[in-house]
C-alpha cells in the first residue's frame, strides 16, 4: 500500500453545517482508522489534512467519497496526492 496526503478545503460559510454533520463526520473517519486506512488526520488552514494508506490516488478518493462532510456539500476542494515518507514514519 502506498500513504497519500488528502487536503480538505471547506465552502464558504459552512461552519454552521460542519458544525451539524462533524459527530457523523469524525465516525466515519474513526471507522477508517480503526481500518488501519487512515493514519493520522485533523484541521489545516480552512479545511484539513488526511494521510491514508490505499493502493492508488482513485481508491483513496473513492473511499473518501463516503464521508459526510463531502455527501453534505461542505468540501469545496479535495486533492489527493501520493506521498513518499522518507524520514519518520506512521506505522
Amino acid at each position: 500500500m502506498a500513504t497519500f496526503a488528502v487536503h480538505y478545503t471547506y465552502g464558504d460559510d459552512t461552519e454552521t453545517a460542519r458544525d451539524t454533520v462533524r459527530p457523523e463526520h469524525k465516525d466515519f473517519l474513526a471507522g477508517l482508522h480503526e481500518s488501519g486506512r487512515l493514519r493520522v488526520s485533523g484541521p489545516v488552514d480552512g479545511g484539513a489534512l488526511l494521510i491514508l494508506e490505499g493502493s492508488s490516488a482513485d481508491e483513496v478518493a473513492a473511499l473518501l467519497d463516503g464521508d459526510p462532510f463531502r455527501r453534505e456539500g461542505l468540501i469545496a476542494e479535495r486533492t489527493v496526492r501520493e506521498w513518499t515518507v522518507v524520514f519518520g514514519g506512521l506505522k
